[in-house]
């Protein structure tokens, strides 16, 4: 297998994983109808610089150690489940601290900053161990003799990061400009329910999972 095959190869096993509904577009989806297209794309990035260390863990062999060690994708698993449920939690609380009341209306907050976005997205992807996963079984089937396995992972990582990104930011540019028409309060709080709820159920499933190993 040459290089240019195993970069083909590799890029039509991540489109489609890319083109199917996951916990990276919910996650993008709702930071771009609730929040700002800037942020968006900061969280849209962080998931790709997650891809491109999960690429040279597998490249690295690191992800070697979670399918050797029970022990060690359990924990990895749980701190996952835990940081998703987390994260939906408090998107379910805050959507229904906001409900309108009849005093004052309070000035509204800050919006979260493009690197508090990134971060976001950098934390969910490096915490899901699913992603580590994929690398593990994909990237050692696109090696090729010759080429640094550091070198091949980064590279096919990017492979991934570049589709990503084109996918993701489709998502962004279209659902902010769905976002602009519905930019009211009792909007917002449903997308934060809806999206919550999704985390909670998919860290709550990621639990279970890691308690089956």
């Amino acid at each position: 297998m040459t290089t240019h095959e195993a970069v083909l190869g590799f890029a039509l096993v991540a489109a489609l994983l890319t083109l199917v509904p996951g916990l990276d577009t919910a996650l993008v989806l709702r930071t771009s109808l609730t929040g700002t297209r800037r942020r968006a794309f900061a969280t849209a990035a962080g998931i790709q610089a997650g891809c491109l260390a999960w690429g040279a863990a597998a490249a690295l062999g690191a992800t070697a150690v979670l399918a050797a060690s029970a022990t060690a994708y359990r924990v990895m698993t749980l701190l996952g489940a835990a940081y998703l449920v987390w994260m939906g939690a408090r998107m379910l609380l805050a959507s229904w601290r906001t409900a309108p009341g009849h005093g004052p209306a309070a000035p509204p907050p800050a919006p979260p900053s493009a690197a508090r976005g990134f971060a976001t997205g950098l934390v969910t992807n490096l915490l899901n161990p699913k992603v580590g996963v994929f690398y593990l079984a994909t990237i050692p089937q696109f090696s090729v003799p010759g080429v640094p396995p550091l070198v091949m992972g980064l590279l096919l990582a990017s492979v991934h990061c570049l589709i990503g990104s084109v996918w993701l930011g489709g998502l962004v540019l279209g659902s902010s400009a769905l976002g602009a028409r519905l930019t009211t309060t009792a909007f917002a709080r449903w997308v934060d329910r809806v999206t919550g709820g999704v985390l909670v159920l998919f860290g709550a499933r990621v639990a279970l999972s890691a308690r089956a190993l």
